[in-house]
């Protein structure tokens, strides 16, 4: 059990029949009547996100959600199939459940499948992948204002935004929680 007093990030606790976890969380103690805790709640399995407040003593029972790391392999149609690296077992998940940042993402990377009871309902990318430029138009000399950058397509598909000096076929670093380029490989 998990009291609404101890709410930290990234906490998970069954509430109504499904199963939510912390995204932010404020204790407040107003200067008339009891203090409350504010929290910005996702519902794990359908994604959506939710403000909700709550009694400091209100209590919920604790969620374990379990992480395995496996190997992305291949997609097929909806399906991208992901191997179990202990038992090489093939796990099909639907595209629906693969977040925005899986277009970094490219054969043999390792992903974190998240499941709760036995039921798939999500895929954390590595934090930091290292992908190659395919296209991307040269940078002129003399184009050095600050921070300058120009759209770059990636060996995945997905186009960031990189530094004029990067130029087609360098591998460089992104950041795949906010899609951005870090640095060169």
């Amino acid at each position: 059990m998990v009291s609404a007093g101890d709410f930290r990030n990234g906490v998970t606790f069954e509430m109504d029949g499904d199963v939510f976890q912390i995204i932010e969380f404020q204790h407040v103690k107003p200067g008339k009547g009891a203090a409350f805790v504010r929290t910005k709640i996702r519902n794990v399995i359908q994604g959506s996100v939710v403000e909700r407040t709550f009694n400091p003593s209100d209590k919920f029972p604790t969620a374990y959600i379990e992480r395995k790391e496996m190997a992305y392999s291949y997609s097929d149609g909806d399906l991208y199939y992901f191997m179990d690296p202990e038992s090489y077992e093939m796990i099909p998940i639907n595209a629906s459940d693969l977040p925005d940042s899986f277009k970094f993402v490219k054969e043999d990377f390792v992903c974190k499948i998240l499941s709760y009871k036995g039921k798939v309902f999500g895929v954390e990318p590595p934090t930091t992948v290292i992908l190659q430029i395919t296209k991307t138009d040269p940078g002129f000399k003399g184009d050095t204002a600050t921070n300058a950058t120009k759209p770059a397509t990636l060996e995945t598909g997905a186009v960031v935004k990189v530094p004029l000096f990067i130029d087609e076929g360098e591998s460089i670093i992104v950041d795949t929680r906010t899609g951005e380029y870090s640095s060169r490989a």
